[in-house]
């Protein structure tokens, strides 16, 4: 019984990303999140205390989509550290948001709603922090050159870089976003 609601839970979560992407944050509403996962009425009134636990439960889920798979750890963490496995698991990391553009979408009107609503801001402030501690942490014990800032800036640098992609893809040309990533290691992880 725990799986299937489980299950349940993750559908509603994927179906309010889907609509957070879509519709904005105004058009996140139980009876839409209902619609999307294709659940009786009032099914996600069931599962979130409210919109706050809502959107607290999209921003975590989001990440973990966008994450690298177990095996993909395991590579990164099996490679040399040079620049070629960083500039490689950052074009990974570029290709998993791309691929999850609804994702990303939605990840990028949590943060616009944030500016509006300060718990908001709070949960998603202190999820980007504890995820940018874990990267400080695993580029650390990678040895890979650079250090917190180097890490900080490549996260800006992508952050953005992703943003462009989305929205003006061919603002970049002729370089495509993997050229700007290999320059982005090479100038920053010296």
């Amino acid at each position: 019984m725990v799986r299937r609601n489980d299950e349940r839970r993750a559908a509603l979560v994927d179906g309010a990303i889907e609509v957070l992407a879509r519709d904005g944050a105004r058009g996140l509403t139980f009876r839409a999140v209902d619609t999307e996962a294709g659940v009786p009425a009032g099914t996600a009134s069931n599962y979130f205390a409210n919109r706050t636990d809502l959107f607290r439960q999209v921003a975590q889920r989001i990440h973990v989509r966008m994450g690298p798979s177990p095996e993909e750890e395991l590579a990164g963490a099996a490679g040399p550290p040079t620049r070629e496995v960083a500039t490689a698991q950052l074009q990974a990391l570029f290709g998993r948001i791309v691929a999850d553009r609804t994702g990303y979408q939605a990840l990028l009107e949590l943060r616009l709603e944030a500016t509006r609503q300060p718990e908001l801001r709070e949960l998603l402030s202190a999820t980007i922090r504890a995820n940018h501690a874990q990267d400080v942490a695993r580029h650390a014990a990678s040895g890979m050159p650079g250090d917190r800032t180097t890490v900080l800036l490549l996260y800006l640098a992508i952050s953005g870089l992703v943003v462009e992609h989305l929205t003006l893809p061919d603002m970049l040309e002729p370089l495509t976003p993997d050229d700007v990533i290999a320059d982005l290691v090479r100038l920053l992880m010296r």
